[in-house]
């Protein structure tokens, strides 16, 4: 499946989830703007930079442009699709990814909302759902124009299920629904809107996180008072462990794109398991 020609912009791909999604579009032969808060972690060939992630696409062929965008801020972000739009004329292929929760969740495992922080929503929500419509409102001034593109919002089973903390199922909820609706206006312009359920993914947050819990550390906060029922949660660093590489919703970003159906699932929830079988790949990434 190619992208040759395409122009793909990924927003929070210095690791995770946005990184492997990056990695699999580059790949493919599309140019990927990749985002992040910073170029560099101090050591620009160390995993988490920015300049890391596009040093790694270009291994495989492909062509990232990184840009440095505070995702909570609108400037930073405006700024980002005036350079692309300017440097490409177009933009094919928009993936909401940054997020800026996932420590968050960590560090207050087990703990009930009322025991998180005060800024807890805004956390969660800011660079996340927030941003997410800012990106995709200045997405779509650029895809209706060519009327032609592809929004995916990186969302969970979240939106449903409990997983974390109320705050993360709201937000997941409402990437959900935000596909819904715009997709809705969208469609008339040829432009497809998807909220992608990736399962269980092992990131390297993940990792680190599990190999320190077994090693008796781990970041995570003492619960004060007695811990909540966490249902979905029962044993989840093992599920995730155990779950799909970053670079499988890359593939499954990649098989969308080049569907020649593709606005017959705009608007709709599509899980990575239902698109592999639909298209056929496998999740063959260490």
């Amino acid at each position: 499946m190619s992208l040759t020609g395409k122009v793909a912009l990924v927003t929070g791909a210095s690791r995770g989830l946005g990184k492997g999604i990056a990695l699999q579009l580059g790949q493919a032969g599309s140019t990927v703007y990749i985002t992040g808060r910073t170029l560099e972690t101090g050591d620009s060939s160390a995993p988490g930079s920015l300049r890391h992630t596009a040093a790694e696409i270009e291994a495989r062929g492909g062509k990232a442009i990184p840009l440095a965008c505070d995702h909570n801020n609108d400037a930073d972000v405006a700024k980002v699709f005036q350079q692309i739009e300017r440097e490409q004329g177009r933009l094919d292929i928009l993936v909401n990814n940054a997020y800026s929760a996932a420590d968050l969740f960590i560090k207050n495992f087990g703990r009930p909302f009322w025991e998180f922080p005060d800024n807890t929503w805004d956390i969660v929500n800011g660079v996340g759902l927030r941003n997410h419509y800012i990106c995709s409102t200045l997405a779509a001034r650029i895809m209706t124009k060519q009327k032609s593109g592809l929004i995916v919002n990186v969302s969970s089973a979240g939106g449903k299920t409990y997983i974390f903390n109320p705050t993360y199922g709201i937000g997941k909820a409402a990437f959900d629904r935000m596909a819904a609706d715009c997709g809705l206006e969208l469609k008339s312009h040829n432009v497809a809107y998807i909220s992608l359920w990736p399962g269980a993914v092992k990131t390297e947050l993940i990792q680190l996180e599990s190999a320190e819990r077994k090693a008796g550390g781990g970041t995570a906060k003492p619960v004060s008072t007695e811990t909540i029922n966490l249902g979905a949660n029962n044993g989840i660093f093992d599920k995730f462990l155990a779950g799909e590489s970053t670079e499988f919703s890359g593939k499954a970003i990649v098989a969308l794109a080049n569907d020649p159906k593709l606005l017959e699932k705009t608007g709709k929830i599509i899980t990575t398991k239902e698109l592999s079988k639909e298209f056929g790949f496998t999740d063959d990434i260490a």
